[in-house]
């Protein structure tokens, strides 16, 4: 009777082990997918308790460009006909005089892939705002300012970064907000060439005209 107890208890033992490890596996699966879909913004969470919020930039950068064709090269992503390449990064949801609603691609490690639907509003020759309605984290807003100065165009960002639940969501921002600013630094840059660049064309074009 007894050997017989102990045969059914360690039976017994297995199977708990069994369950709980397929519980744990469960579970990990069920947080890896949170965590990718968090990443990527598949699965956006927006609780509205504990809200901090934490300053984007600032950053700037000079081109010598006019304002106005400055202004044209952040704007042709949105307005003009799209690049095939261009339209793998952004996505032109709706589109009106002076706002679209854009869905914004970024490629992550392993093929993953981070998309941000934002509202793009354009107030000409000066501002460029953004605003998040579904990314990583509950709240973003971003402002381009463009002055102009002795003909050359000073390109200037600022925003905020907002998360829910208080220090973990923090610190969840702190970990958004460092790949969200080197993805503008690199808009900057590429802007400043291209405005660059075209100043220069026409400029040549002035001289031989």
């Amino acid at each position: 009777m007894w050997d017989a107890q102990m045969v059914r208890f360690r039976h017994a033992d297995r199977v708990d082990i069994r369950g709980a490890a397929a519980a744990f596996g469960a579970g990990a699966v069920a947080l890896a997918g949170g965590y990718l879909g968090l990443v990527t913004g598949a699965v956006p969470i927006d609780l509205g308790i504990g809200r901090r919020v934490r300053r984007l930039g600032p950053l700037k950068v000079d081109i010598a460009a006019p304002r106005e064709l400055v202004f044209d090269v952040l704007s042709e992503p949105y307005y003009a006909r799209q690049t095939r390449a261009m339209a793998e990064k952004i996505e032109i949801l709706e589109r009106g005089s002076d706002m679209v609603l854009a869905a914004h691609r970024t490629p992550l490690h392993r093929g993953l892939v981070a998309t941000t639907v934002e509202t793009v509003r354009f107030s000409r020759p000066g501002r460029v705002d953004f605003r998040l309605t579904r990314g990583p984290v509950p709240h973003v807003v971003e402002q381009f300012v463009l002055t102009e100065i002795d003909g050359r165009t000073r390109l200037a960002y600022d925003g905020e970064l907002g998360t829910d639940l208080w220090a973990l969501g923090a610190h969840w921002g702190d970990i958004v907000a460092g790949p969200w600013q080197r993805t503008v630094a690199d808009t900057f840059a590429a802007v400043k060439a291209e405005a660059e660049r075209r100043a220069t064309h026409r400029a040549g074009e002035h001289r031989t005209g």
